[in-house]
């Protein structure tokens, strides 16, 4: 039974670390190369007023959300309430890649692509929330 019980939380810590992980490498590309990263969407950045916003959404919040995930990681007491927080905000993008499914088709990648990280992501938190 223990034996068992220190599995779990070894798969449930690596699904963290994989997440966190994700999250920290978006941040920092987010603030190193703001117009590179949403390139791929379609959107340009001509000014200092829309890099920002690249920065503060995904390198800013990616960093935050790394860091809080290696906080549950090491925190079994906050880890269920993380876990679920951030994969409801996982679920919330696939969500809304979804509904764009109703503003026309687009291309695999980026959207889809990112639809099914951010989807299997989220299931995977869920479930580890539940360990």
């Amino acid at each position: 039974m223990v034996t068992s019980y220190v599995a779990e939380l070894e798969v449930s810590v690596l699904v963290i670390i994989v997440a966190a992980v994700f999250f920290a490498a978006m941040g920092l590309y987010g603030l190193a190369a703001p117009a590179r990263l949403v390139a791929p969407f379609g959107t340009r950045l001509d000014g200092a007023a829309g890099r920002s916003e690249v920065r503060a959404v995904y390198g800013g919040f990616g960093l935050a959300i790394a860091a809080v995930l290696g906080y549950a990681a090491v925190d079994p007491e906050v880890r269920a309430g993380v876990l679920l927080t951030v994969a409801a905000a996982l679920a919330g993008m696939a969500a809304g890649r979804l509904a764009s499914a109703f503003d026309g088709p687009t291309a695999f990648y980026p959207n889809w692509f990112y639809f099914l990280v951010e989807a299997v992501a989220a299931a995977a938190l869920f479930a580890t929330a539940r360990l």
